[in-house]
């Protein structure tokens, strides 16, 4: 996927989890947006580095970077959602295009992706990201109301009754 469609990504997924997380359309759904919206889309820009050094798809594409990045919340209490947008970056490589990423890189260089990917330059390329980013919220949805106990033991979630009133 190309910069514009990994930050149209972060983009909708940021105003798709302020609902998810906050249903009502209050001002605390706007607060979740505005709190995940520029650390996702950082975070979704950051393996794109590795164009202007490394090799792409590769250096800044795999799970030992994945790991650096998802660990600084813990160790220095900063970047919260920067993983999660380098994780969707991650997907929408490997759903959305042709050509995959190398998660085991340095180790292995076999880049893996899904066959229903489209070339970057198609275009189909944004049918695609709106695809996979539907997908990267329906999962979210679920672990949110289906799966509340995977979730860390601080994060308060609204009930799926809440969400949907009847």
């Amino acid at each position: 996927m190309n910069k514009r469609g990994h930050v149209m990504n972060a983009a909708l997924l940021a105003i798709g989890l302020g609902y998810i997380v906050e249903p009502a359309g209050s001002l605390k759904t706007f607060e979740t947006i505005a709190a995940v919206f520029v650390p996702l889309v950082l975070g979704a820009l950051f393996p794109d580095v590795d164009t202007h050094f490394g090799k792409h798809r590769k250096t800044l594409h795999n799970l030992f970077v994945l790991g650096i990045v998802a660990a600084y919340p813990i160790y220095f209490d900063n970047l919260q959602w920067v993983w999660l947008g380098v994780v969707t970056h991650y997907v929408l490589d490997a759903l959305g295009t042709t050509r995959g990423l190398a998660l085991f890189y340095p180790l292995w260089d076999e880049e893996f992706g899904a066959p229903v990917g489209v070339p970057v330059s198609s275009k189909y390329a944004n049918a695609m990201m709106l695809a996979v980013t539907g997908f990267e919220l329906t999962l979210a949805a679920f672990v949110v109301y289906v799966l509340p106990e995977y979730l860390p033991a601080e994060t308060t979630m609204p009930t799926l009754a809440a969400a949907v009133p009847l």
